[in-house]
């Protein structure tokens, strides 16, 4: 992973796993929906925050990928924050289409291990 231009302070505060990586959970920003989980490194938090579009560390294929370029299922950031332990981000964000690889709306709709109470 290449060198970063994020800010020293906010690096600083990051608690990166073995590889350098933190998870990123994605939120609907208005529906409070949870929409996946990826893994950012320094450069792709960088990049989420200038850009306004989430940016992920792919780790099966080595390389930075932008939410949407392909799918067009885009990520428009809203806000992020860090966790009190720094090693956990939340980006809320607009997502246009499924945030899901199998084209679900969600990451966690399809396999649900316990119904909500008194659903």
């Amino acid at each position: 992973m290449p060198a970063t231009s994020l800010d020293p302070a906010i690096a600083a505060r990051l608690k990166r796993t073995a590889d350098g990586l933190v998870p990123a959970i994605a939120q609907q920003y208005d529906t409070g929906e949870v929409l996946m989980l990826g893994w950012m490194d320094a450069e792709a938090l960088h990049r989420t925050l200038t850009t306004g579009r989430c940016t992920y560390w792919s780790r099966s294929r080595g390389e930075y990928w932008v939410k949407g370029d392909t799918s067009g299922h885009v990520q428009h950031v809203k806000s992020v924050a860090l966790d009190c332990d720094g090693d956990t981000v939340l980006v809320k964000v607009d997502q246009v289409g499924a945030a899901c690889h199998t084209g679900d709306r969600t990451c966690f709709d399809a396999d649900l291990l316990l119904p909500a109470p008194g659903a």
